[in-house]
């Protein structure tokens, strides 16, 4: 309870994707549990930050964009949205703001928040990439940013070699989805079973599924066309679903679609093999121990900015953080059918292709912290410490 006559203390949370709002919906309960009646929570968010309690000042479905093209497009709105974001911050006056994700909006918020206010102490939850590129970020970020909460083992060493802010890593959030990622007993034999469930990932943006539909469904014909027989499934969400189904008009081999977080997951928990485009999804197979074939196509101007500025070994997420090249990746011109084909021969059958992806896999629990304290319980702390 709050002590009579003491103000309460006040969290401002910034979210415009999905991905942020999962993250922000579990930190705003783990805070409400440390901090009882005594916290208001205001600012941007999705469902889940609103099922925890906040009110969003503007629906973030319209900053679900992709690519550098798509940004250029809706400058005029962003910039619009985020001078709305930045005013409401100062009007706030919180004890913290802690800014979610998707630097090209929530960064320009803390930098003209830090500028007009300096008093308000921020918090960004979720690493830029400034380990792949434009490492120049990281010691930009310490004139406006006083804690990054990683999610990646490796991005607090990263921070620290190249001269960023205080940088802790609090886990991956699928750390506590373990359990919703992994296959019980039938599940297990269902995933060694035939024909194997493959699953077909193309990504979760409508440029993803415009870019990556037409390779999927020359891929799984020539699968066919091979006499490899496997069962299809691909999990989409119901705002796509029209587009899939309209990619798909062409296809003779149809997959299974499943929509829903949950029939995802149990697609996940049956899987035998996967065919997806880069990105957290990568890591989310890796956990549930589903060998894959990565792929990725962009635009051409994002495939020349790329080539240009990307400083990483791997794009895959999952390498990544496995600190090898477990999982092939085909992006841009070799995203074609001609190696994809053969890649998923490979893990489809019982291959050492196949087994030196399990056995990568089988690293992650050790690399990752898993049984140690929440993600959302890491988080909290620093952010009640960081608390004007």
């Amino acid at each position: 309870m709050t002590e009579p006559g003491k103000p309460k203390r006040k969290i401002f949370l910034i979210a415009t994707e999905a991905s942020g709002d999962n993250l922000g919906g579990p930190l705003i309960r783990e805070l409400r549990a440390r901090l009882g009646e005594g916290v208001t929570f205001e600012g941007i968010g999705g469902p889940r930050m609103e099922a925890a309690g906040l009110a969003s000042l503007f629906p973030i479905g319209e900053l679900a964009i992709v690519g550098l093209v798509g940004v250029a497009r809706q400058l005029p709105m962003l910039l619009g949205r985020i001078r709305q974001a930045t005013d409401a911050v100062l009007r706030a006056n919180p004890d913290v703001l802690i800014i979610i994700d998707s630097p090209d909006f929530t960064h320009r918020v803390a930098r003209r928040v830090r500028k007009r206010n300096p008093a308000i102490p921020i918090v960004d939850y979720v690493s830029p990439t400034v380990w792949a590129w434009r490492p120049g970020r990281a010691q930009a970020m310490t004139k406006y940013i006083d804690h990054v909460l990683a999610l990646l083992p490796f991005e607090p060493d990263a921070h620290r070699e190249l001269g960023g802010p205080p940088c802790t890593y609090v886990g991956h959030p699928l750390i506590e989805q373990l359990d919703t990622l992994r296959p019980n007993d039938d599940e297990r034999r269902r995933r060694e079973a035939k024909p194997p469930v493959l699953l077909l990932l193309p990504g979760s943006r409508r440029g993803e599924i415009r870019n990556h539909m037409q390779v999927f469904g020359e891929t799984l014909a020539a699968l066919e066309a091979k006499g490899i027989e496997v069962e299809a499934v691909l999990p989409t969400t119901p705002h796509l679903l029209p587009q899939v189904e309209a990619a798909m008009q062409d296809w003779k081999l149809r997959p299974r679609i499943v929509t829903g977080e949950a029939d995802k997951r149990a697609a996940f928990r049956i899987a035998h093999a996967a065919l997806a485009k880069s990105g957290t999804v990568t890591l989310e197979l890796a956990l549930a121990g589903v060998p894959m074939v990565t792929l990725y196509r962009g635009t051409q101007f994002e495939a020349f900015v790329a080539r240009r500025v990307v400083r990483v070994p791997s794009v895959i997420l999952a390498n990544l953080v496995l600190g090898e090249n477990a999982v092939p990746e085909y992006l841009q011109d070799d995203c074609r059918v001609e190696k994809l084909l053969p890649a998923l021969q490979d893990i489809l059958a019982d291959t050492p292709v196949r087994r030196r992806q399990i056995e990568a896999f089988g690293k992650l629990d050790r690399i990752m912290g898993v049984g140690a304290q929440s993600p959302s319980q890491r988080a909290a702390d620093i952010v009640i410490a960081a608390m004007k």
